[in-house]
């Protein structure tokens, strides 16, 4: 499978190194468009990126490969002006979902003919596999709630736009609890109740839909400016989609360059990477003082994204401040999380008790409060503590989540290293 992506990837370089050289003979940049378009389609920024920096290594002149910076403003110009609007360009986050919704509306008549032969009743092994098999892959659509919850919302709420996190997110969980409950009859091979929650399934579904591409999108669209569909477009990658590969024809980086109101050097697919800026605190510079010893930010980074568990800090304003990058999640965060209220990051129903612990933190009436869930195979265990300043001050609060079915399990003892 390696061999196949490397392949792939040196096939894909040989068609930049084409397209370099074709520059240098002095071919026009629209004669190359249609080429690069292809290239970029199913290639993401930080790929090309790699790729024009081998070429680079390779002894490619470097104002040589930044002149693809030229070729890609016009294949991106040239899309904008055909679709009218940056939402219907490939790769725009608002064109992602649509892409998914038609997925979505597909996987639903998968569903509905798969389950035709459980309902009858008497199902064979052959007809409960293929139903098994189209609802684990309906489940994906959990992807497209999560980007919606901590990457659309956060941007809208920063515009006094806050009704689609309080009114889709309560529309998000009862889609959840009908897939539990749909999936519960299917397991105990109930199929009249599992027809009956599938057909409730189908419908919420489908109304969510079109409150998205009639309301959502279209008032998205108009109220978030071109940085703010490039910071929810960098922040997608963390969460996944459903289903779709996006297109990379819409580039956040491109799109904010040439829409920015002082000129500007574009820097993305084309151009390399700029210089890290040096901070006194940051990678390159010295150690930040703490209680018992120091270090440097980037080993504070590395040591925290090293634990066994997620850990969130919320500030004593409740607005969210930092999360740790952890290779493996347990929740979905993403960038647009830093600086929301805790309250919006969590659905309607569950805020009162939100409120509720911070107070009690606030108000030094409790030192923790523990939940936990159990997640497919998974035992999720979440803390919440309190943060206080040498002088008792609240300051915050950490949430630690950390999956726990194996300690769990831990019995006896076990001294030595294997």
């Amino acid at each position: 499978m390696s061999e196949i992506i490397e392949n792939a990837r040196r096939e894909k370089q040989d068609v930049l190194k084409g397209i370099i050289r074709e520059l240098h003979a002095g071919v026009p940049v629209e004669k190359l468009r249609k080429t690069f378009a292809a290239l970029i389609k199913n290639t993401s920024p930080e790929e090309i990126a790699d790729m024009e920096n081998a070429l680079i290594q390779e002894g490619f002149p470097v104002e040589e490969v930044q002149r693809l910076c030229d070729v890609h403003a016009q294949v991106f110009d040239k899309a904008l002006k055909k679709a009218g609007k940056p939402s219907r360009i490939p790769g725009h986050p608002v064109y992602s979902y649509v892409q998914e919704n038609m997925e979505t509306a597909s996987l639903l008549k998968e569903l509905k003919r798969a389950a035709k032969p459980l309902v009858k009743g008497h199902p064979d092994k052959a007809d409960i596999d293929r139903f098994s098999a189209v609802f684990a892959r309906f489940k994906e659509i959990e992807k497209h709630y999560a980007r919606k919850e901590n990457q659309l919302f956060p941007a809208l709420e920063t515009k006094s736009f806050t009704g689609p996190s309080k009114v889709m997110w309560s529309k998000h969980n009862e889609i959840r609890a009908l897939i539990k409950k749909t999936e519960a009859a299917f397991v105990a091979e109930d199929w009249s109740e599992m027809s009956g929650t599938l057909a409730s399934l189908s419908g919420a579904v489908k109304k969510l839909i079109f409150l998205e591409e009639k309301i959502l999108f279209p008032t998205a669209a108009r109220k978030l400016n071109t940085s703010d569909w490039a910071r929810i477009k960098k922040g997608e990658l963390e969460i996944g989609y459903a289903w779709i590969k996006p297109s990379n024809l819409w580039d956040a980086q491109l799109a904010e360059a040439m829409t920015a109101t002082m000129p500007a050097k574009i820097v993305g697919p084309g151009s390399p990477a700029p210089e890290p800026a040096t901070k006194a605190d940051g990678k390159t510079g010295g150690a930040i003082d703490l209680s018992r010893g120091s270090l440097t930010a980037e080993q504070i980074d590395l040591m925290l994204k090293a634990l066994p568990f997620d850990i969130t800090f919320v500030d004593e304003n409740d607005r969210v401040r930092y999360y740790s990058d952890t290779a493996e999640r347990i929740f979905p965060r993403s960038p647009e999380i830093i600086g929301r209220a805790v309250q919006n990051c969590h659905p309607p129903k569950s805020v009162h008790v939100v409120n509720a612990i911070v107070q009690a933190f606030k108000d030094k009436k409790r030192d923790s409060a523990d939940f936990w869930i159990q997640r497919g195979g998974a035992f999720v265990l979440i803390r919440y503590f309190p943060v206080y300043d040498a002088s008792g001050a609240y300051r915050g609060i950490i949430e630690v989540s950390q999956e726990v079915s194996k300690i769990k399990a831990l019995e006896g003892e076990h001294r030595l290293l294997d």
